[in-house]
């Protein structure tokens, strides 16, 4: 309520917060500049969805699909990095990547390339950081659907006869679709609000809208734009949610053929 309340109000020329009722935050948000932020944030957040999406389906299905003696050890494999804290992880991945890091220095004594290759401190580094910090929270709810998937609707397909490719698309991805979407959104969302990855990964050449709200409390002591942009996060992510729990209650009685 404090946030609501503080994104309709002004800034005083010292950085206070002046209690006085005003839409220009929300309009600010119509300059070019803010809105470019916003679609490379999303754009970015769309992508890091994708991609954890394409690599985890597979691994979950593999874990759901392992005997029961293994299935431990593999979800250990993707709940173990939560062990560390994640400012960590991601100095792990500035340490390999860097021009003076671990891959480039090998690179180099092998002779394969001639120069240090530029791979930090860009878009696509701050993809890779976001698909490694984030892709457990899409195996996970995925597995889940998977695992409690009736295989008796498989076995009906093929007898119909549809082929693994058919019973995949026309079977197996409508009845995971819950989990697909759970998993979706909790990667979509946090990926928004993760500043800390386009800052160290991305340095000054990577701004998303994560980074414009911390920097409008921390840095330009703008907190009434800071508040509004924070709000606009929330109903983002409200909306998702919305249309979450309509597809999920659309999956209560499926319709795979």
């Amino acid at each position: 309520m404090l946030v609501l309340m503080v994104s309709f109000c002004k800034r005083s020329p010292y950085g206070d917060v002046l209690y006085q009722f005003t839409l220009d935050n929300y309009g600010r948000m119509l300059d070019p500049l803010y809105l470019k932020v916003l679609w490379s944030s999303l754009s970015i957040s769309l992508a890091t969805t994708i991609l954890c999406l394409l690599l985890g389906y597979p691994f979950a299905y593999f874990i759901a699909r392992a005997r029961k003696r293994y299935r431990i050890y593999l979800l250990m494999l993707t709940i173990v990095p939560f062990w560390t804290n994640s400012l960590v992880r991601t100095y792990a991945w500035i340490v390999l990547l860097r021009t003076e890091g671990i891959i480039n220095s090998y690179l180099l004594k092998l002779g394969l390339i001639s120069q240090p290759l530029a791979m930090l401190y860009n878009q696509e580094s701050v993809l890779l950081g976001m698909v490694y910090m984030l892709f457990p929270f899409m195996v996970l709810p995925l597995y889940a659907s998977i695992e409690k998937m009736d295989r008796a609707y498989l076995e009906a397909a093929a007898d119909l006869g549809a082929n693994p490719v058919q019973s995949f698309l026309k079977v197996t991805v409508p009845l995971t679709l819950p989990g697909i979407i759970a998993g979706s959104l909790l990667v979509f969302v946090p990926t928004l609000g993760y500043f800390f990855i386009p800052d160290l990964m991305g340095g000054s050449k990577i701004m998303l809208i994560s980074n414009l709200i911390k920097n409008q409390f921390l840095t330009a002591r703008d907190w009434p734009f800071g508040a509004a942009l924070s709000i606009i996060l929330i109903l983002l992510t409200l909306v998702l949610i919305a249309i979450y729990l309509r597809v999920l209650g659309k999956q209560k009685n499926p319709e795979v053929f």
